[in-house]
């Protein structure tokens, strides 16, 4: 069976706090959303919507989920999806979860980043259709 994914319609940016600093901007909506601390930095997945005036951020992004739940210890799963965009040049951000995987791809490259994945043979449908996320 195909891998399966699933593409949310909502924005997404990711923005570039200080390291340490604490979003003041309600960023924990819509299908996807992170916050990830190092030392240097605090990087904010939010809607593009939210994103405040000024701030250093990147976007937006469509999200695209892998249908899941995926085995913990499943092997190989990104180098399946992210194969066929980068040989297509499309650069993208990608994060896991406990339950599935999830890319972020510039939103203007999403319909070739769709049609490399179905060159690959994957299926990509919009999230709407199969009732929401995984």
């Amino acid at each position: 069976m195909p891998r399966h994914l699933l593409e949310h319609p909502e924005d997404v940016s990711i923005v570039r706090l200080p390291g340490g600093e604490e979003p003041s901007f309600p960023w924990a909506t819509g299908p996807f959303a992170s916050l990830t601390r190092t030392p240097d930095e605090t990087s904010v997945v939010c809607p593009s919507s939210v994103v405040p005036p000024g701030a250093t951020a990147e976007g937006p992004f469509t999200v695209v989920e892998v249908a899941g739940p995926l085995a913990f210890g499943a092997v190989g799963v990104f180098v399946e999806i992210l194969q066929p965009i980068a040989a297509a040049g499309i650069s993208v951000l990608g994060y896991s979860t406990f339950d599935t995987d999830w890319v972020l791809v510039p939103a203007e490259r999403i319909r070739e980043a769709a049609e490399a994945w179905r060159r690959a043979g994957l299926v990509i449908t919009p999230a709407s259709l199969t009732g929401g996320s995984s």
